[in-house]
């Protein structure tokens, strides 16, 4: 019996072993990791900026990081899409664009390090409430960067704040560009499920084709189901896994520890969970930019993937035939969908030269 327990115990002690090598061992892989990313990062111009704040705005300590190549060049400020999706543990993908802009990343209320600093998540918040925080993070870039406008660049959830932050401030802005537009969750949903079912036949995708018959067509009854169909969309507009590349952005990103990491999460869980509501009844589902003006007084742009089948493209393409602007323009991103602004930079960025940069000069 003695004997027994002696193997028993150097066992027990062997794994424990294990365990702790290998948790340092990934311990180490991740800080190698981030040490190349953060090296990626470095701002290396002499007129660049890489600045980050904590902005007080409406008692609550926001997240704002700004980059750039040359503080001279046109001011984007990024609403990013979620709800609880900030874009900051993936900086490294908009690189290209700090080239020739001064890039804003700001993590909303229930996102990010914004939520991370809080450690809470206040069950009041709405649309609007977002909306009102975006302006006033415009008016703290205007004094920090001294620019009297900035470029509002909404993507998907970040599309219903920022197109909000245009209609009730359009002196704040340069103009407004949307990807991943959001129209009408409901339609958008259904019309979504069907892209997305049809394609899966089309290419005899069994597994897929059994997971979303399996769901059913929307109105959905549980958030998860939502996750079901996006996640097959994801697969056919080339983006993959988008869950995995996310976590392997939390986990490298060099300005993330892990707790960063673990409240990014939970923040997006939390704001999902009210925007959406765990049964899908959340006020996110009760939005209809269709039943609101579209007479804008700046010019509006969407720029989507031709593929997206989270907000379908189709939806978008209808809405905006309805706007008035001084000026507008659509642009469907080919064999790219949701996810375009960071899966097809390259184009996104060449479409935002060719047609929304030319509006500084004039």
């Amino acid at each position: 019996m003695r004997k027994a327990a002696r193997w028993t115990l150097r066992i027990l002690v062997a794994l424990i072993g294990i365990v702790v090598v290998a948790a340092v061992a990934g311990l180490g892989y991740r800080g190698v990791q981030q040490h190349k990313l953060a090296k990626s990062l470095a701002i290396s111009s002499s007129d660049g900026i890489d600045e980050t704040h904590y902005v007080s705005i409406g008692g609550v300590e926001q997240w704002v990081w700004i980059r750039g190549q040359n503080r001279k060049n046109p001011v984007v400020l990024i609403v990013h899409g979620g709800p609880g999706g900030a874009t900051t543990p993936i900086a490294d993908r908009f690189l290209q664009f700090e080239r020739e802009y001064t890039v804003v990343h700001w993590d909303q209320v229930g996102a990010g390090k914004t939520f991370a600093r809080a450690q809470s998540f206040d069950p009041s918040i709405s649309l609007e409430r977002i909306v009102k925080d975006g302006i006033a993070v415009t008016e703290f870039l205007k004094k920090q960067l001294s620019v009297d406008r900035v470029i509002l660049l909404g993507w998907s959830w970040g599309s219903l704040v920022a197109i909000e932050m245009v209609r009730a401030r359009p002196d704040l802005f340069i103009a407004y560009v949307g990807t991943g537009q959001i129209v009408n969750m409901q339609k958008g949903e259904a019309l979504a499920y069907a892209n997305v079912l049809a394609e899966a036949r089309r290419r005899n995708d069994r597994q897929a084709i059994k997971d979303l018959e399996t769901i059913g067509p929307p109105p959905y009854d549980f958030q998860r189901k939502i996750g079901v169909e996006r996640k097959w969309a994801a697969i056919y507009e080339g983006a993959g896994n988008v869950e995995m590349s996310l976590g392997k952005s939390l986990l490298f990103a060099p300005n993330f520890s892990l707790g960063d990491a673990q409240a990014y999460i939970a923040g997006m869980t939390a704001s999902q969970n009210h925007f959406l509501g765990e049964r899908m009844d959340g006020p996110m589902l009760k939005v209809d930019l269709t039943s609101e003006p579209t007479t804008f007084q700046i010019p509006i742009f969407i720029i989507d993937g031709a593929l997206d089948n989270y907000t379908p493209t189709e939806l978008a393409r209808e809405y905006f035939a309805t706007i008035n602007a001084p000026q507008k323009d659509f642009a469907a991103i080919k064999d790219a969908g949701h996810l375009a602004l960071i899966t097809r930079g390259d184009e996104f960025l060449r479409l935002m030269n060719e047609r929304v940069r030319p509006l500084i000069k004039s």
